[in-house]
């Protein structure tokens, strides 16, 4: 017969091992906007999460290989009539940057908004990849 040990501080213990406990000193999102970037054979692809953000405030630079977005969402005065359990939505500025994963041109850029979603695509510069024989010199 296996005993199986009594831990009273087991309920204490889960309420600290919890992610959210900690979240009013130490918010999760400071990185920024979510975004996924992936490569096609043509473009390089980015699709950055930005619902509620007035478009015409965003803004979107490519330099030295790296994509830059910063914008601002609108700053909303909280409700004090509202008793808030729990405020996660973040507003006032952002900014992110990403090395691409291949070089593209700066001037061939489009970026379109639709439904809170930034989609920015990145034609890549056509390079030839020249593949150059080493001569293996011997010694005696």
């Amino acid at each position: 017969m296996s005993l199986i040990p009594w831990r009273p501080f087991d309920d204490f213990d889960r309420f600290f091992s919890d992610e959210d406990w900690f979240l009013p000193v130490l918010p999760k999102f400071q990185q920024g906007p979510v975004m996924d970037v992936y490569e096609t054979d043509k473009d390089v692809i980015a699709e950055v999460n930005l619902p509620g953000v007035d478009p015409e405030k965003i803004d979107v630079s490519v330099k030295n290989g790296a994509l830059r977005i910063s914008g601002a969402s609108e700053e909303k005065t909280e409700e004090k009539k509202k008793g808030y359990w729990r405020k996660e939505i973040r507003k006032g500025s952002f900014e992110r940057a990403v090395r691409l994963p291949a070089e593209v041109k700066e001037d061939g850029i489009d970026a379109t908004y639709e439904k809170g979603v930034l989609k920015i695509v990145m034609p890549k510069i056509k390079t030839e990849a020249s593949e150059k024989k080493v001569k293996i010199k011997v010694k005696d």
